[in-house]
């Protein structure tokens, strides 16, 4: 059957001899890299004081990690969550390594939940129901909504909306979507940029490293923070075309031409081989090896707050 969507080069997801060769043949044969289900990660209880109101137009942006790739991004008056996984398990087997940054009612109110794809470590239904903030996401997702009575905004690549105030821009990403037996890449996958009064902020999604990135830098100059992925890379033969290790997130950001990075997608979920905490040490090592100002890497600890503007 045809795919719906591909990747800005035409590719689609695994071929099912590479997803099984991973998680069945190579498992059982006992060539997959071991490493512990847990391990510690810095947290941090967020000020909730603080994040009970948005920053006013003109104060920048707010940016709050929740653990894996879950943020709240606060920025002209206007709460958003971005991909809010908030619960204690994914998948149903698949167990948190350290708690959410801010459980579901610690919440400020949430004007917009958005969802970069149908992945269950990125789309949690549960969190977004207890959220009742309306949904923006990719094309074919409204399904996956329904009966939750939601509101839910399909956007294509290179399109936008508004949220009060804020632009939400959805740019693409190298990934694929499939969340049952029969809708692979039925759902388009991809990233953010929210746009506010003097702050421009850019969030990834899951993603391979990709060209993509040059012409989102190119057509989003100016991005004071690039939340971008670290972790889920090992095995590199399999993982490489879904998700980007630390160095490759590095050169990401290097190409986007964004003035801070901020680390995500590590540390929460043990979906891979490498150990939990073996990211960010691998993304100090890479920042070190290019020489670059340290104030402009963020490896947050779950909870902790940054602020960022223009200028």
């Amino acid at each position: 059957m045809a795919l719906r969507f591909k990747n800005l080069d035409g590719s689609g997801p695994q071929p099912f001899d590479r997803v099984f060769k991973w998680a069945v043949a190579d498992k059982l044969a006992g060539r997959r890299r071991k490493s512990p289900d847990r391990a510690p990660v810095p947290r941090v209880e967020p000020d909730l004081a603080l994040l009970a109101t948005p920053p006013a137009p003109g104060e920048g942006a707010r940016l709050t990690w929740l653990g894996h790739a879950s943020w709240l991004v606060q920025l002209d008056g206007v709460s958003l969550l971005i991909d809010p996984v908030l619960r204690d398990t994914i998948s149903v087997v698949i167990r948190r390594n350290v708690p959410p940054g801010v459980p579901v009612e610690k919440l400020p109110p949430i004007t917009a939940s958005l969802v970069s794809h149908n992945h269950y470590d990125h789309l949690d239904l549960p969190t977004l129901k207890d959220v009742g903030a309306p949904i923006v996401t990719g094309l074919g997702h409204t399904p996956v909504f329904r009966g939750s009575r939601l509101p839910v905004t399909e956007l294509d690549w290179w399109r936008s909306t508004k949220v009060g105030p804020v632009t939400v821009h959805f740019v693409p990403s190298q990934h694929w979507s499939r969340r049952g037996l029969n809708d692979v890449n039925e759902m388009l996958w991809g990233g953010f940029i929210v746009e506010g009064s003097n702050a421009r902020v850019f969030h990834s999604g899951d993603t391979a490293y990709f060209d993509g990135f040059k012409e989102i830098g190119r057509r989003f100059p100016g991005i004071d923070a690039a939340l971008l992925p670290i972790g889920a890379y090992d095995p590199s033969w399999f993982m490489s075309r879904q998700h980007m290790n630390p160095e490759e997130a590095v050169q990401a950001f290097e190409d986007l031409g964004a003035t801070r990075f901020l680390a995500m997608h590590w540390g929460t979920f043990k979906l891979t081989d490498e150990p939990l905490d073996e990211p960010p040490q691998r993304l100090d090592a890479e920042w070190t090896r290019r020489g670059w100002p340290r104030e402009r890497v963020h490896v947050l600890p779950v909870g902790g707050t940054l602020t960022v503007r223009n200028g």
